[in-house]
């Protein structure tokens, strides 16, 4: 896969996980990928647990990207995921082997109010 084809897939598999369609959303990942996710200490081997997984999350998501960047075999997304209307800003790196993702691995970081020392250095961005 070429740079172009990679990123219409990962553009296809955030549409996908906006609307909730889990097959579609999966597409994307090899059968032996592996997802971590370093901040709770967890990993899931294989595309139907990471499936599963996600099936299994209760509250309402909706994905909004703010940037893919990448080439080649190594892909980063920053995108903002809202569980149940509260937003978290979250970064992707994926891994492609063969045009499929091997590997992910997904931070997140919860809002947070901007210090008053850097008041006058800084435009709010949103």
């Amino acid at each position: 896969m070429d740079d172009r084809e990679i990123r219409d897939a990962l553009n296809r598999h955030w549409a996908a996980s906006d609307a909730n369609d889990l097959e579609a959303e999966h597409d994307i990942y090899r059968d032996d990928a592996v997802l971590d996710y370093p901040q709770s200490g967890e990993r899931i081997h294989g595309r139907r647990r990471i499936q599963s997984s996600r099936g299994a999350q209760p509250n309402l998501k909706r994905f909004t990207v703010r940037r893919i960047i990448g080439t080649k075999d190594l892909w980063v997304t920053e995108f903002v995921l809202s569980y149940d209307g509260r937003p978290s800003y979250t970064v992707s790196i994926m891994e492609f082997v063969d045009g499929k993702v091997a590997r992910e691995t997904q931070y997140f970081a919860d809002p947070f109010e901007p210090g008053p020392s850097r008041a006058q250095w800084v435009e709010r961005i949103s």
